[in-house]
């Protein structure tokens, strides 16, 4: 499962985790240390009458922030358009440049599923270069589940507190049917206390909202820039809507073809390698707490999370530190080569009994801002759109074996377990999409640019290439580094040719590497 949302957000975010540990190492007390194709979909570029409302809506924008919002009306379910209909918040940085040479929206989505996409607007018009803010409107948008969008409530805050750090590697058949029983509780709150939206927050659903926007915005054609699992909602635009795609940028490409076990068993793969590639760059570096080999790190950080399996570590204001916040301060951090020191200072801390660090980028990853409160409704969005798009997880007995066999010969073997055990909620899903996952199979005669980071944990690099294969119209662009996604401001080669494909659709050359 992807844990968060674009790498840009990350690096942003990196200084001030690391300014926060460095203020928080001066004053904490060290304590003693105790996750054949299919007929192409039928296309649906023409709407039908009973849609013609929400396609002739018209947008009417207002100040928010550093940008403008706006409300789109869609459908609540799309096979009933005539029943109740929900808003999505939808917000732009108009394009600067003169109206003369405004080529239209560049539509944004950071991925997830579950991230908010409103303010990522202001943030791609920000690290696109000059030219691209100068001809688009840069348009993001809340997906419909998410943020200000219909928001889907699984949890209150203390039942997301609950299982945010619940026991996610469990070794006994007690804990086992704790984390069942969390993970049931999880799919049973959201028709409890969002009924409504529960059953349509898919990326079905969602790509008609896309379709539904591009024609409120004005555009013949969807241009788009979608991140991790914006590149899945792009896909599903080619396929749904084959004559209606512009320019699709997919960026950290999602598979189509696999479900969420096999998802979910690539990405452990891609984890542990950049947690070797992390541990050989930490053993190089004088702040590393296990300096001289990789393998000295990946003992340390073995050693910290068995011991946290054990009991947990204090941390901040009497909070103390469990090994699924543990866990979730390793992940983040391999979204981004930029967080790397932040985490070495966190491990370091924590290699002296302090769980401080390592709870603070835990809670960045999460979005808390106090007890029991968070800054979104990711902790439910994201297993309630996952959950759904996706057939059924098994159940603990085979959770468990894909824990043991993902483990077996993993660098960290606790982030293995917790990738199988982290899909328990899909294990008793509520309901699923009727789409059952196969090969992307889009009619679109547009060029696609897909772009693949060798080293990427959360969406591995062999999924753009099979996507890219999956998709003939489309070019693979290939940024041989570290972190998830490439586009903004990791490599001028990558940014570059992104750029030039938006303002003019002209994609680099085949087998273009960018290092």
């Amino acid at each position: 499962m992807t844990y968060r949302d674009h790498v840009t957000r990350q690096r942003r975010r990196a200084a001030t985790i690391l300014t926060l540990l460095t203020a928080v190492s001066v004053t904490a007390t060290a304590v003693p240390t105790a996750s054949a194709a299919p007929p192409a979909p039928a296309a649906a570029d023409s709407p039908t009458p009973d849609l013609a409302a929400f396609y002739g809506q018209q947008l009417t924008w207002s100040p928010c922030q550093d940008m403008q919002c706006t409300w789109l009306t869609v459908p609540l379910d799309y096979a009933d358009p005539s029943g109740p209909a929900i808003r999505l918040r939808v917000s732009r940085v108009p394009a600067s440049g003169s109206p003369a040479r405004r080529q239209g929206s560049l539509v944004v989505n950071p991925g997830g599923p579950g991230a908010s996409g409103i303010d990522f607007a202001s943030y791609v018009a920000q690290f696109a270069a000059p030219a691209v803010a100068k001809e688009f409107d840069v348009v993001g948008f809340d997906t419909r589940g998410v943020g200000q969008s219909a928001p889907i409530t699984c949890m209150t805050g203390v039942q997301t507190t609950r299982w945010l750090r619940a026991d996610i590697t469990p070794d006994t058949a007690i804990e086992r049917k704790r984390l069942m029983s969390l993970a049931s509780r999880l799919s049973q709150g959201c028709l409890r206390m969002s009924p409504d939206i529960a059953r349509h927050v898919g990326s079905d659903d969602t790509v008609r909202d896309m379709d539904v926007l591009r024609a409120a915005l004005g555009d013949e054609t969807l241009t788009f820039l979608g991140y991790s699992y914006g590149t899945y909602l792009g896909t599903l635009y080619a396929e749904l809507f084959p004559t209606r795609v512009g320019r699709l940028v997919l960026d950290g490409a999602i598979d189509p073809s696999l479900d969420i076990m096999a998802i979910s068993e690539q990405q452990s793969t891609g984890f542990q390698v950049a947690m070797t590639r992390f541990a050989r760059d930490c053993a190089t570096r004088r702040t590393c707490p296990w300096p001289g080999s990789s393998r000295a790190v990946l003992a340390g950080i073995n050693s910290l999370l068995r011991g946290l399996d054990r009991s947990p570590m204090p941390a901040h204001k009497g909070r103390d530190l469990v090994q699924s916040e543990g866990l979730t301060a390793l992940f983040y951090s391999m979204y981004s080569p930029a967080v790397w020191p932040s985490l070495r200072t966190a491990l370091s801390q924590a290699a002296a009994g302090n769980g401080v660090g390592l709870q603070l980028i835990s809670d960045y990853a999460s979005e808390r801002i106090g007890p029991n409160r968070y800054g979104s409704n990711m902790a439910s969005a994201f297993p309630a759109i996952a959950c759904w798009d996706t057939p059924a997880a098994p159940g603990a007995a085979g959770l468990r074996a894909a824990a043991a066999r993902w483990s077996r010969s993993a660098p960290v073997p606790e982030m293995a377990r917790s990738m199988s055990w982290g899909n328990a909620p899909c294990s008793t899903w509520y309901g699923h999409s009727d789409r059952a996952p196969a090969p992307a199979n889009s009619a679109t005669t547009a060029a696609l640019l897909i772009v693949g980071t060798i080293f990427d944990p959360a969406t591995p690099y062999a999924w753009a290439r099979s996507l890219s294969r999956q998709l003939p119209t489309s070019t693979l662009l290939t940024y041989r580094g570290d972190g998830h996604t490439a586009y903004g401001g990791n490599s001028d080669c990558i940014d570059d040719a992104v750029d030039g494909y938006l303002l003019t659709g002209a994609v680099p050359g085949t087998g273009t590497i960018c290092r």
